[in-house]
């Protein structure tokens, strides 16, 4: 008996491979370049939608904010004296110095005269016939004393004819009534009486008229002696200020003309320079023009410090398209004021709470404030945007961006535009 070979009926088990460190090396790479290219994918995206890339350490950001809002504009300006004033010549003449420029001076100093011999001879004329007036005044009073005198005696003369004239009246009633006069003389008593009444009352019409009339000329020779004395004490002023005297207390400036100089009236001659008071002197801007108001609040910086000061003038022309203003310091000036020192000023035109606001940069220059590009993940988007009011440091956002948006503040000349621009660390 033949026994079958069992062969037939084992199994073939293949031996199974081992995984190698350097092939769980590759399959980790795989997977994580799978899930780095699922994370990188938007990036991706939007690197392939940006038109071009540059450096974000180029740039500069700036986080929009809501905050108190001041709009300013800084200006140069000089130290000048507050006092200044300029003297002219009084009269024509020639003109004597008492100080070179650069003397210190006090108030009520003859520093200048001018020697005017028309006005001299002028104020003598005049002098002259302000006395010829008072004489012709004086003589006036007494021509009129004097008819005063006449008329009151011929009133007196008058009553005593009168008085006589009744007297007589009663003796021709008397007599008449007796049958001791005649008619012819009764009646001759009456026309006496009625005279002497006659006369007595012409003398006194008279003795009044001729007081109104004196009365009259002595106030026309009052009034003309007064416009006389007018005259001449405004003569006796233009006389005295040929002596011309300083004003306040400080230096000469400069003389306006050389010694002993013939002027002009109203001819300068020099000015005088008050050191005690001293004001701030600011050219600015044209545009600023129509926002500019007397009483604004300034800031004047000296020697690294602030002080407060304020608008007091403006200059009602523009010149060399700048506006001259007047600053004045409030309270106390700083000590150390030098003329004509230059100083830099701010000039605080408004001042707003809560106001959204970004930091001021080259990127309104660039787009002329019509656009700015807003950071998101790393990509600068081209956003419109509304500006209002602009100070030295910030820019008011009216629309287009939100509090907490981050923009490029520096130039974007080099964007060319782009919507999108990819920022590179």
């Amino acid at each position: 008996m033949k026994i079958a070979e069992p062969s037939g009926q084992d199994e073939i088990r293949r031996q199974r491979k081992k995984i190698t460190p350097a092939l769980g090396w590759s399959l980790a790479a795989v997977a994580l370049l799978v899930l780095l290219g699922w994370q990188l994918s938007p990036a991706l995206a939007r690197w392939q939608e940006s038109e071009m890339s540059v450096s974000m350490a180029r740039e500069r950001l700036d986080a929009v904010k809501t905050a108190a809002f001041i709009r300013d504009v800084s200006v140069q300006g000089k130290v000048v004296a507050a006092v200044s004033p300029k003297l002219y010549a009084p009269a024509d003449g020639t003109v004597s110095f008492f100080a070179e420029a650069g003397t210190t001076v006090k108030k009520g100093d003859v520093i200048a005269a001018i020697d005017s011999p028309e006005l001299d001879s002028k104020l003598k004329q005049e002098q002259a016939s302000l006395n010829s007036l008072a004489t012709g005044l004086e003589r006036q009073k007494i021509q009129s004393r004097k008819q005063q005198l006449m008329d009151q005696k011929a009133v007196d003369l008058a009553k005593v004819a009168l008085t006589t004239a009744e007297r007589e009246k009663r003796r021709a009633d008397q007599g008449y009534s007796v049958k001791a006069i005649s008619q012819i003389d009764y009646e001759k008593a009456g026309d006496e009486l009625n005279n002497a009444r006659l006369q007595f009352e012409h003398a006194v019409r008279d003795a009044k008229l001729n007081k109104e009339s004196l009365d009259f000329e002595s106030t026309a020779l009052s009034q003309e002696l007064e416009r006389q004395t007018l005259l001449v004490a405004n003569l006796q002023r233009q006389v005295s200020a040929l002596q011309v005297q300083s004003p306040v207390d400080g230096i000469i400036g400069n003389l306006a003309t050389d010694n002993k100089t013939y002027l002009s009236k109203n001819q300068l001659l020099l000015s005088v320079v008050d050191l005690s008071q001293f004001e701030v002197e600011i050219a600015i801007p044209e545009s600023y023009a129509d926002d500019l108001s007397l009483g604004m609040p300034v800031e004047v910086t000296l020697d690294q410090q602030l002080y407060q000061a304020q608008l007091v003038s403006i200059s009602p022309e523009i010149v060399d398209n700048q506006v001259t203003g007047r600053v004045r310091f409030k309270g106390k000036t700083p000590a150390g004021l030098r003329q004509n020192q230059r100083l830099a000023s701010r000039i605080l035109l408004e001042q707003r709470d809560a106001v959204l606001q970004v930091a001021r940069g080259q990127f309104l220059e660039s787009s002329n404030g019509q656009f700015a590009y807003k950071v998101q993940n790393g990509v600068a988007v081209k956003t419109p945007i509304t500006l209002g009011a602009r100070s030295l440091a910030a820019v008011e956002v009216l629309s287009g961006l939100n509090e907490g948006d981050q923009i490029i503040i520096s130039g974007t000349d080099m964007f060319q535009g782009a919507n999108q621009v990819q920022l590179n660390q």
